[in-house]
């Protein structure tokens, strides 16, 4: 567990940065460092400036940042009001910081989130393919729901190497 963090919202100065944090932690030789890479699964970058621009002025919408008290960024998580659920994606740990516990804390977090929101729980969607990640939600608290998303086509987000598709995760409380 990191232990000298503070978790904030992000604004839009913090953009160039979650940028760099997100795709090292996905894409790339960096993210290889992690467990969370999807480098063998996607070429290309999985965000971008824009991107992170929408995703955070989109209404009901936020990111959730993690520094150290020396301002180092180490994590973050887009979380989106979809009622009943509060939406969670791309949780992001710098791959040299991962399996510390930021993961757990950054659940935690939108939990607590979502509760002040009256959301019912938190839904995810995953790559079907990644069963250690699948795993590592499901150890917590999350469930498959039976639907699956069709992995998205824009190629700006990251070219398959193989035929992929989401599955959405539930967790309820």
């Amino acid at each position: 567990m990191i232990s000298d963090l503070s978790i904030t919202k992000a604004t839009e100065a913090d953009i160039p940065e979650l940028v760099a944090l997100v795709n090292s932690a996905y894409r790339g030789d960096s993210s290889r460092q992690g467990w969370t890479t999807e480098a063998h699964l996607l070429d290309g970058q999985r965000t971008d400036a824009d991107d992170i621009r929408d995703l955070l002025t989109t209404p009901g919408a936020t990111f959730l940042l993690a520094r150290t008290s020396a301002g180092t960024l180490l994590g973050s998580v887009y979380l989106k009001n979809q009622a009943p659920d509060l939406y969670l994606g791309m949780l992001s740990v710098s791959p040299e910081h991962q399996a510390r516990g930021l993961g757990k804390q950054f659940i935690a977090a939108a939990e607590a989130q979502a509760r002040q929101l009256d959301c019912s729980g938190l839904l995810i969607s995953v790559i079907s393919v990644r069963q250690e990640l699948l795993a590592w939600y499901e150890r917590h608290g999350f469930q498959r729901t039976g639907e699956t998303v069709q992995f998205p086509t824009d190629t700006r987000f990251g070219i398959p190497k193989q035929e992929l598709e989401l599955l959405l995760l539930r967790k309820i409380f």
